[in-house]
């Protein structure tokens, strides 16, 4: 009896795991088009990149305190470090 019991249990668990997994991959696809969107919104709009970018980063990034600026522009933004380094270059230029 207790190991039926057990048995329930996990298929429960399986069950809520891939319902929890397909929600998580439907979530991050529709950020996806929300931000490509919001992009294509941006450039369409003439909004340059350093206007989107808190005004101590720019700074420290035209100073060429390229660690600094990424390091202010992920705290400020949340984001990876690939896409803070791939702003304060852009700054820089």
């Amino acid at each position: 009896m207790n190991a039926l019991i057990a048995l329930f249990a996990v298929l429960v668990g399986c069950t809520t795991l891939a319902t929890l997994e397909n929600r998580t991959r439907r979530l991050d696809r529709r950020m996806i088009r929300l931000e490509q969107k919001l992009d294509l919104l941006l450039k369409r709009a003439d909004v340059p990149d350093d206007e989107l970018v808190p005004a101590e980063v720019a700074a420290l990034a035209r100073a060429g305190e390229d660690i600094r600026a990424i390091r202010k522009y992920r705290e400020a933004t949340g984001a990876g470090l690939l896409e803070a380094k791939e702003v304060v270059d852009r700054l820089r230029n």
